[in-house]
């Protein structure tokens, strides 16, 4: 009864059009009512308490470091710097993109950030190259949402705080899962694209290759310094935000000196704006986590499935498969908030890593912004590439089916985000 009511309160709340952050809050208020524990004044402590998390605190800074590496001209000499070494190739266009996308992953950390980029930067160029638009657009979505998993990764530091799982660890976990992502992207791109009869431009002479290397030398620099200042202890994952955020803005205006300061109260503003979006809504789902512990939900979806706590890699694709489906009409944060507190329990019970499962879910839910109808990635890429939705869903297609594909092998095959870990930390 608990489940149900828990379910059908957040499913009738958005479905009448609420916003989540508050369907999460009637969801709560709902489950206090059936519990005969409704108090106003435990619901709003609940609320504060839920966003007050020293962690939390990269959020805002790894949204700004995104925010000003755009308007900076950081992604920019990132795509300058990887057209250099591989847009002469066939098909060079679609690699650029993805190597671009790797490594501005490790700047932001917001696959739309990313997208946005990409798509404003690169999407002419495929275009009138001669590449499918629908298919350029697609495949820059699906790079887009490596941003996610390569440290710096929001949706790491959401899933860290509301699973209390070392984000530190998170953000050493997925730097192989990220990579191994592209290299799926780019095995795909070179099946969809070995057919375009499309000219490359000509092979850049070392002398540019250097020119390029240099120019980008500095963006290059600041994904160095996050992971060997994690990996030895200089800088929590809190702090690495601000070092990204402060390393942004010193590139951008001393070094590059393409972000002027009037244009910094804009940047200050946009990042603030999303904040409070993704903080409301951490904040919210605190309450329902709240509840869901108090209500006993985990331990009661523990005995549903205590059949398959036995066969920890079918438990995973069962999970795997809730959250495909859940992935198509909710966003990665709301996702994460809300199932994290259900699924911990059960993930404990069956001896699962934590770790593990957090790289394999935030994963899932990065694949979920590329899977329509809701899709907030596309819905970025469509809008500022000026291009239907329709065309580009059409278009992401065989790339969404790679990156699943790569996922549910580490499903088999937990070693591939274990052992690197291992070397991390062993």
């Amino acid at each position: 009864m608990t489940i149900a009511i828990f379910l059908s309160s957040l499913i009738a709340a958005m479905m009448i059009g609420v916003p989540i952050s508050f369907s999460l809050l009637l969801c709560g208020a709902a489950l206090m009512w059936h519990l005969n524990m409704f108090d106003a004044q435990i619901l709003a402590q609940n609320l504060i308490e839920g966003s007050n998390s020293f962690p939390l605190l990269a959020v805002p800074f790894f949204m700004l470091a995104g925010e000003i590496m755009n308007a900076g001209g950081l992604s920019k000499r990132i795509v300058a710097f990887a057209m250099s070494l591989v847009g002469h190739v066939r098909g060079g266009l679609g690699y650029v993109a993805i190597m671009a996308a790797v490594i501005m992953a490790s700047l932001s950390g917001s696959a739309v950030a990313d997208a946005a980029a990409l798509a404003a930067l690169l999407l002419p160029m495929m275009h009138t190259a001669g590449h499918d638009k629908a298919r350029s657009a697609g495949l820059l979505s699906a790079a887009s949402i490596i941003a996610p998993i390569i440290p710096p990764s929001i949706g790491f530091v959401i899933f860290g705080v509301a699973a209390n799982v070392s984000i530190s660890k998170l953000f050493m976990a997925g730097i192989v899962p990220g990579v191994l992502l592209g290299a799926a992207l780019c095995l795909t791109w070179w099946w969809v694209a070995r057919k375009e009869n499309v000219t490359p431009p000509p092979r850049k002479t070392r002398a540019e290759v250097f020119h390029a290397l240099r120019d980008a030398l500095w963006a290059l620099g600041l994904p160095v310094i996050v992971v060997v200042g994690l990996k030895f202890g200089v800088f929590t994952p809190t702090e690495a935000a601000v070092v990204a955020a402060v390393y942004a803005l010193f590139i951008s205006l001393v070094v590059y000196r393409e972000l002027k300061i009037s244009q910094l109260y804009g940047l200050f503003l946009a990042a603030a704006k999303t904040t409070a979006v993704i903080m409301f809504l951490v904040a919210g789902a605190m309450v329902s986590a709240w509840l869901i512990t108090v209500a006993q939900l985990p331990a009661q979806l523990v005995e549903l499935l205590q059949p398959l706590l036995d066969s920890p890699t079918l438990l995973m694709f069962a999970i795997m498969i809730l959250v495909i489906v859940v992935g198509t009409a909710m966003d990665m944060t709301p996702t994460i908030l809300i199932l994290t507190p259900v699924l911990m329990p059960i993930i404990k019970a069956a001896g699962i890593d934590p770790v593990y499962f957090g790289v394999l879910f935030v994963m899932n839910n990065a694949i979920g912004l590329i899977t329509p109808p809701v899709g907030t990635v596309l819905n970025t890429v469509a809008g500022v590439g000026k291009i239907s939705m329709d065309d580009v869903t059409r278009g992401v297609w065989p790339f969404m089916i790679a990156q699943f594909a790569l996922m549910f092998l580490m499903v088999l095959f937990p070693q591939i985000v274990l052992v690197p870990l291992g070397w991390f930390y062993g």
